[in-house]
């Protein structure tokens, strides 16, 4: 047992893998597919694609309940009554789940959480980063391991490209508006998470494998990059074939360790099919 356990939401994208080596616990957001709202998770992307498609609607998505947390917080602390939960938010700026949490926290002085700024594979990384933080420090107090999650977050690079924006737009997720036409010029355009908001930043035109590679040479212009390791997302639909020259040329940019992550519903939900993504950090 240990002295803290870090909490996230299923939008994190925090692979099984991970969450099993080092404790992290998930909590369902929601999706919602013409009148049905489902857990995140209970069904995969490519039906939820496939239910919009057939219904002509957009999916939506919903962040966790005040309930939803109660739930949660109250197992962990049923299981490890000495434990201090951590919740390492999705970005608050985009979906109520921060707020729920606090709700729930209420007269639950073992639950402290902090916004993270980030989605989907940032968040993940930012919590993993908590994890093994934790785990290196075990006598570290909240406020240390606090502290370290913001110099994380003051790292990490965040962005992906869209095969269609649509998804974004149906959303209400996209800060700026103008890029809502690139699509029909067939420019894909990238969008990173800055300040916890989805900005469209730079336009590429080809082919997906074309823009794929000035994404990450776009990524890696920004700073001072840390090659240890890039993770690599992407979501249903997006080829093999691409996946694995992708890989190809991160290692060929100097990534010593590429990792994958495939989306799922939350975030597919915003980024739409075939879409691809990176999350990156610079060097402390």
């Amino acid at each position: 047992m240990g002295k803290y356990v870090v909490v996230v939401e299923s939008g994190a994208d925090v692979t099984p893998e991970l969450c099993e080596r080092y404790g992290i616990v998930s909590v369902p957001m929601h999706v919602t597919i013409g009148d049905e709202t489902v857990d995140d998770g209970a069904i995969s992307p490519l039906e939820i694609y496939a239910r919009c498609n057939e219904l002509g609607q957009m999916p939506k998505t919903s962040g966790c309940s005040p309930a939803d947390f109660e739930e949660v917080f109250d197992r962990i602390h049923a299981e490890q009554p000495d434990a201090t939960i951590l919740h390492l938010a999705y970005s608050e700026v985009t979906t109520c789940s921060h707020q729920s949490s606090k709700i729930a926290a209420e007269g639950r002085d073992y639950v402290r959480s902090m916004d993270t700024r980030f989605v989907s594979v940032g968040q993940s990384l930012v919590a993993v980063e908590a994890a093994k933080y934790i785990e290196a420090h075990p006598e570290a107090s909240v406020d240390d391991v606090f502290t370290f999650v913001e110099s994380v977050m003051d790292r990490v690079l965040l962005g992906f490209v869209p095969t269609d924006l649509a998804f974004l737009k149906g959303g209400g997720r996209l800060s700026n508006m103008a890029f809502l036409g690139a699509h029909l010029l067939k420019i894909k355009s990238c969008i990173e998470v800055t300040g916890g908001k989805f900005v469209a930043t730079k336009k590429f035109r080809g082919s997906m494998l074309k823009c794929a590679r000035a994404f990450l040479d776009h990524m890696i212009s920004k700073g001072d990059i840390d090659y240890s390791h890039i993770g690599l997302a992407y979501s249903v639909g997006l080829s093999e074939e691409l996946r694995g020259d992708m890989e190809v040329y991160a290692r060929e940019l100097g990534f010593e360790s590429v990792t994958w992550t495939q989306v799922g519903g939350v975030i597919s939900s915003h980024c739409g099919p075939t879409a691809f993504g990176a999350v990156l950090t610079l060097k402390a």
